[in-house]
């Protein structure tokens, strides 16, 4: 199969989508990852550099990627909602992507603002795991406390020199948390893992690596 540029329907309308597969010789494993982008307000997008190295990763370990623009971002229609109709976009991809490929794992990755609208929606989703990268804990009006946290596995990396997301917040949140997820610090580095994405790879892949599902 051939990757793909897709215009999917979401409730506002159209969503511009790209639907990525492994490369050839990698084993491609029964799991597709859907990864969502920062905040569009602040010129977030699907091709952003954290969440392209995001599915770049996961691909290498044989897994599928589909990256999206939300509403009103890029080619997708409709207008920012907060959190709320980006939700509902979530919803829309993962109805597509399920009667696609109904027998793949689905796991849920998101960055900054797409990680607050991820692990929003990862119980309700059903997801078999997430990854989120500078969830934004405080500030900028995304309520974590309300959220059902995921029981699958799911990881947290963040910069220790995030200069957008206070890094603080975020290590005490997770604290505080039950059943806290497997934390990654990353020393020295900013929101946007500047000169640190070749270690963020490693970080995701080192987590994912026992977690893949079988072969396809």
């Amino acid at each position: 199969m051939a990757d793909a540029a897709l215009q999917l329907q979401g409730p506002a309308g159209g969503l511009e989508a790209r639907l990525e597969f492994p490369d050839a010789g990698v084993a491609r494993r029964a799991g597709c990852v859907i990864v969502c982008h920062p905040l569009p307000t602040d010129g977030g997008t699907m091709d952003n550099k954290v969440v392209t190295t995001t599915a770049r990763a996961l691909r290498e370990l044989g897994l599928t990627t589909l990256r999206f623009n939300f509403r009103g971002t890029g080619n997708s229609a409709g207008e920012f909602d907060r959190g709320a109709g980006e939700s509902d976009d979530l919803r829309a991809v993962v109805a597509w992507l399920r009667a696609e490929r109904p027998d793949d794992a689905l796991w849920l990755a998101g960055f900054s603002f797409g990680s607050f609208v991820t692990l929003k929606n990862a119980v309700e989703l059903c997801a078999d795991a997430v990854i989120s990268i500078a969830p934004p804990v405080t500030g900028r009006g995304w309520d974590f406390s309300q959220i059902e946290l995921p029981r699958v596995p799911w990881l947290v990396v963040m910069g220790e020199a995030d200069e957008i997301v206070e890094p603080k917040a975020v290590f005490d949140w997770i604290d505080a948390l039950p059943q806290p997820p497997t934390l990654v610090r990353m020393p020295e580095t900013s929101h946007f893992f500047h000169r640190k994405l070749i270690d963020l790879r490693q970080v995701i892949q080192h987590w994912a690596q026992p977690l893949l599902p079988p072969e396809a």
